[in-house]
């Protein structure tokens, strides 16, 4: 069920630069029309085959993030109507995007998922990892993509020293990215940061999507997840 005033004031409480993703996984589609009439169009599934459906059901100026991990092979059923992948964690996947994009004459914009978090259940490229694969230029050669920043998830926990660190090396890494290799791209400007319970941090560090979703929907019950 969702929580409108929650939703309302959390919206006018953020920054201008800072987009509001509605992280809808789990959720009905009566949820996500209540706050589509309440002006809201951005909207993050996980999982390929929910949000497919949730598109061929819902209005179709919804603007639909993919967010959670992206198996290849999932792939060619969201390039037709995704608006951005935010969990970009391997070349391997780019490529395949890249592919498929290109296959529907579309250019998708892309995010790249930063592991910093200790958990070993997250996914994402280590900074060593990212720089080696920019510094060689492999990302050049992919015309289908539009690489527009980083996306990175903190550790689950309750110590906000240890989130404010994670997050200030996402911040710290984007900065580093966008003078090096991003320079001349005004695209490189965004990082989807910061979930419902950790988001002000997220802000204060530079995030510009906060992906939040129990703090709006209520808690979710994946069981009902396809």
């Amino acid at each position: 069920m969702v929580d409108l005033n929650s939703y309302l004031n959390i919206k006018k409480s953020l920054p201008e630069n800072v987009l509001l993703l509605a992280v809808s996984k789990t959720k009905p589609e009566e949820d996500i029309l209540q706050l589509y009439n309440n002006g809201q169009r951005d909207f993050g599934e996980n999982k390929v085959q929910e949000m497919t459906t949730k598109h061929t059901n819902l209005p179709k100026d919804i603007r639909w993030h993919q967010i959670g991990h992206l198996q290849t092979n999932k792939i060619k059923y969201i390039i037709p109507y995704v608006y951005m992948i935010h969990s970009v964690d391997s070349l391997k996947l780019a490529q395949e995007i890249n592919k498929q994009a290109q296959k529907n004459n579309k250019i998708i914009k892309c995010l790249l998922q930063i592991k910093v978090a200790t958990e070993e259940t997250k996914f994402g490229f280590s900074e060593n990892e990212l720089t080696q694969i920019l510094e060689i230029g492999e990302f050049n050669n992919l015309k289908n993509i539009k690489i527009c920043g980083l996306m990175g998830m903190a550790t689950n926990t309750e110590n906000e020293d240890e989130i404010n660190l994670e997050f200030q090396k996402v911040q710290a890494l984007f900065n580093t990215l966008k003078i090096k290799y991003f320079n001349n791209s005004t695209d490189f400007s965004e990082i989807s940061m910061g979930m419902s319970g950790d988001y002000p941090i997220a802000i204060k560090n530079g995030s510009t999507i906060v992906r939040l979703g129990s703090i709006i929907f209520g808690e979710r019950d994946y069981s009902k997840q396809a």
